[in-house]
């Protein structure tokens, strides 16, 4: 984990490392089968019909997770693996359209998702692919969610220019995050460091403020940076004691509508079960306290070195003064998980007493 300079950081935040190009769409469905060019008719070549059109944001982090996908279903399905089988469409969200102002202040449910779901549901795509924290608990009628990939480090990663951890920051320095979640943690053990609330935009976006000076320093989920392949920028990683990660941080989640059995099988070979049982603990953690967006909320499940689930869970202010912790353990199996996820979370409502989740 090293310090990196400024003119290191700022060659590699415009261009991601990983080799992701814009999705064409010169191979459209309604692309005519001749047209007149000068008064002759020149003959094209029908285009392919895709057999998996993938709705995604258009971030490099949420193309890298499209990409991921479909690498995944030409591997599991050969028959996808012929050019144009699968096409990757790109749906600008609320999340992406809206940058001025903190997530709390723009709603929060659904802000990554909506407008992805949206086409879901009126047929321009067949499969979404999300990062599992944008998704809200509930989902949209007429959809599943039959697939979480194998999840990434879920920890946080610690991003300066001139200091190895949080605890290195002189007091007044400014961190960047647009998680009411990390700020609240952050304050809770380092009082004296002033964290940026509208620190948004996409990893590259956040690395070139922080090369600029806007910031001393930013954390970001490692996840997104190991799948971009940018990880020479962390310069330590928090570990879960010091950083409780997001709900479903590092997990990818692939949505399909209900009465698509096609695209349910598919998905389902892609599942990976002890993912998606961690998800689905965390999740109904998070559902039992999703009162409010304003509130910092961290959960994680997974499995122990003696194959039971340990939970944790934790409420905090977003100014780190009321920090409020529980853990569970008991069977890695669905309906004992989502017990003890509901239990943690009706535990922490009780603490936390009237007033906490809504102030």
């Amino acid at each position: 984990m090293n310090t990196l300079s400024s003119s290191a950081l700022l060659a590699s935040s415009f261009t991601p490392s990983l080799n992701i190009t814009t999705p064409s769409f010169s191979k459209s469905r309604t692309t005519p089968l001749f047209s007149v060019t000068n008064a002759s008719i020149t003959i094209q070549q029908q285009p392919k019909v895709a057999l998996i059109r993938i709705g995604t944001r258009g971030s490099p982090l949420a193309l890298a997770q499209a990409y991921e996908t479909r690498e995944k279903l030409i591997a599991s399905h050969s028959e996808l693996a012929e050019e144009g089988a699968i096409q990757i469409i790109i749906i600008k969200t609320t999340g992406d359209k809206i940058l001025s102002q903190p997530l709390a202040d723009i709603g929060g449910k659904g802000l990554f998702t909506k407008e992805i779901d949206e086409a879901l549901l009126n047929g321009d795509i067949d499969i979404a692919v999300h990062s599992m924290k944008d998704v809200p608990t509930y989902l949209p009628d007429k959809t599943i969610l039959p697939c979480n990939l194998p999840r990434e480090d879920v920890r946080d990663a610690f991003i300066s220019l001139n200091a190895k951890s949080l605890a290195d920051l002189p007091p007044g320095s400014v961190i960047g995050s647009a998680s009411l979640r990390r700020k609240s943690q952050i304050l809770h053990r380092y009082p004296s460091l002033n964290v940026q609330d509208n620190f948004r935009g996409n990893v590259q976006t956040r690395l070139k403020k922080l090369s600029e000076g806007v910031v001393q320093a930013t954390l970001l989920a490692l996840a997104g940076l190991k799948r971009l392949n940018m990880t020479e920028h962390v310069s330590s990683t928090l570990s879960i004691d010091d950083m409780l990660p997001a709900v479903a941080q590092g997990a990818i989640g692939i949505a399909c509508r209900s009465n698509d059995d096609k695209m349910a099988e598919y998905l389902a070979s892609l599942n990976h079960e002890e993912t998606k049982l961690a998800v689905v603990c965390e999740r109904a953690f998070l559902q039992i306290l999703d009162g409010s967006c304003r509130t910092p909320i961290a959960g994680y499940a997974c499995r122990n070195e003696d194959g039971n689930c340990l939970f944790r869970g934790l409420v905090a202010s977003p100014d780190g003064t009321r920090v409020l912790e529980t853990s569970r353990i008991g069977p890695y199996a669905v309906e004992d998980m989502i017990e003890m996820g509901k239990d943690a979370g009706k535990e922490l409502l009780s603490r936390a007493g009237p007033g906490f989740f809504t102030s």
